[in-house]
């Protein structure tokens, strides 16, 4: 039988959990190391705090880029769930991010220029490939990830508030397997990539959940060659990306507006149940910068 040795990484994650972690006051975490327990001050904003009192389970200390953070998951009660009075429907793409079935548009061109600025600032940091341009390329690392999902967060947000606001669900198309299905130019391969749409989705669940407002799928199928007025499913009323008219009975408007609407009466012919779901809780991860010690 050959025996093989376990090799650990010198700074590979490490999970705590209630019995050898804890937070001593709001800006110090108590954790124990192999020589001891230390008192570690951590850096946390206003919405970390308010919910370290719902700590559960396990919490995992990792190093990224010379700084210690604390993954530590908490859970978050949902809110009561309401019976919504109609639906708030939301068409996802790429140019216009969100726009929903009141016409409010979310645009995609400040991602578009982030994403391109960063394509063209990594192209000259390669193409130099001196050690100042390799540790530029490094702090660039996730830069723009990092801003597709803050631009996801705010428009995810106040999506979800306009439906509370309103007594309405959130209802979206069901786009699993979109980037299989769909082709798109050379010239645009980057850009089709770059598309954020599952992370949107999943921030407007769980934003839903903690304030009651159900979320539902719906099916995609036509939803932007349909008229919402008389109703005629045709390819011919799609006449650009942006440009919907209807050959039947004229109906003209923004292309993705017709598909929020088209998917708000979806939405309203499916009539899910909410109102008898229990109140629940679901988990979520934050994580604290703790201060540098030598003895982590």
């Amino acid at each position: 039988m050959t025996v093989v040795a376990a090799h650990f990484d010198p700074h590979g994650g490490i999970a705590y959990d209630q019995r050898i972690m804890s937070f001593k006051a709001m800006d110090r975490v108590s954790i124990l190391t192999l020589t001891g327990r230390i008192l570690v001050p951590f850096v946390g904003g206003a919405y970390h705090r308010a919910r370290l009192e719902g700590v559960r389970g396990q919490a995992d200390l990792v190093l990224r880029k010379g700084k210690w953070y604390l993954y530590v998951t908490v859970e978050v009660p949902d809110g009561a769930p309401v019976d919504p009075e109609g639906w708030l429907g939301v068409d996802l793409g790429i140019r216009n991010l969100a726009t929903d079935s009141d016409g409010e548009c979310h645009s995609g061109s400040g991602v578009e220029t982030v994403r391109q600025r960063m394509l063209r600032l990594r192209g000259a940091l390669q193409a130099v490939g001196t050690k100042s341009a390799k540790r530029h390329l490094k702090r660039l690392s996730g830069h723009e990830a990092r801003f597709r999902s803050d631009v996801n967060h705010t428009i995810s947000k106040r999506i979800v508030q306009k439906a509370k606001d309103t007594a309405r669900g959130v209802a979206l198309e069901d786009l699993k397997g979109i980037r299989e299905r769909t082709t798109v130019q050379h010239g645009q391969r980057a850009m089709h990539g770059g598309w954020a749409f599952f992370q949107l989705r999943a921030f407007l669940e769980y934003k839903g959940r903690l304030v009651g407002v159900p979320v539902v799928a719906v099916d995609p199928r036509n939803t932007s060659r349909e008229c919402p007025e008389c109703h005629l499913v045709d390819k011919r009323n799609r006449r650009t990306q942006a440009e919907f008219c209807c050959v039947a009975c004229g109906f003209v408007a923004h292309a993705d507006w017709v598909g929020a609407r088209n998917i708000a009466a979806r939405a309203a012919v499916m009539r899910p149940i909410v109102a008898g779901i229990g109140r629940e809780t679901h988990s979520c991860e934050s994580s604290l910068s703790l201060a540098a010690s030598p003895s982590l």
